[in-house]
């Protein structure tokens, strides 16, 4: 398998000027770890994840070192720090030159350079433009889709899936953090939902695909304003059987 075909597409990117509040409300508000970070013409720059957040002034985390240490690692990194602990934009505290892949890339692949670098998502780009996301979830949900025993997608299941993607892409309720696998034209639809009548949709435009067999929901519903989350009846089923 390959990027493109795990991939989440509906990529939610930020500004380098953007406060550190408003990329917290944004991953909050999106239920997303991680954030692109693209200047002014759409390139990427940088990538802000939760792990941006753990040494924070405000929460009183920031990293507290003796003098002996201080003088080892020199100024610099006491300089860098400070800015991380303290920076009020996106751009204080994102890291430069993310890691990225193509959408050929294979996913054996994915996995070498997440765990190498110790990183949990790779932006995937089309030379330089961003067109999905990879994260330890796409690579858990591909997981659980083996799991069932479905043959492996062919370029048939790709065009059933590139379909699906057209059919809800052009509609405000699609999900958050869409993810279609499709093998044999049987459909598996993950991603986050506020508003529950957005599963029925969902489920009814992947049907509408010429070629698709089967549509399986797992689909989150999230309730904006307390965080509450229910699976999908299908994955709670699957849940209790375990």
């Amino acid at each position: 398998m390959r990027a493109h075909q795990i991939m989440t597409r509906q990529v939610v990117t930020i500004r380098p000027e953007a406060t550190i509040v408003e990329a917290a409300g944004t991953m909050l508000q999106k239920h997303i770890s991680g954030l692109p970070v693209v200047d002014a013409a759409g390139k990427l720059i940088g990538i802000v994840s939760e792990g941006d957040f753990i040494r924070r002034s405000e929460i009183g985390t920031q990293r507290k070192r003796g003098g002996f240490l201080k003088f080892l690692l020199g100024p610099g990194a006491s300089a860098a720090e400070f800015v991380h602990a303290q920076g009020r934009k996106v751009g204080d505290v994102m890291t430069r030159e993310p890691l990225t892949v193509t959408e050929d890339t294979p996913l054996e692949d994915i996995v070498q350079l997440m765990e190498k670098n110790h990183v949990k998502r790779l932006p995937v780009m089309r030379g330089a433009d961003i067109v999905g996301i990879v994260s330890r979830a796409n690579l858990l949900q591909a997981v659980a889709d083996l799991a069932r025993a479905v043959p492996d997608p062919t370029a048939d299941d790709d065009h059933i899936r590139n379909r699906i993607y057209a059919a809800l892409e052009k509609n405000d309720w699609m999900p958050f953090g869409l993810t279609i696998t499709v093998r044999d034209g049987i459909v598996h639809i993950s991603g986050v939902i506020t508003e529950e009548r957005a599963r029925k949709a969902t489920i009814v435009a992947a049907e509408n695909v010429p070629g698709v067999k089967e549509v399986h929901d797992h689909l989150c519903w999230i309730e904006p304003m307390s965080g509450m989350y229910l699976n999908s009846a299908e994955d709670e089923a699957i849940a209790k059987a375990g």
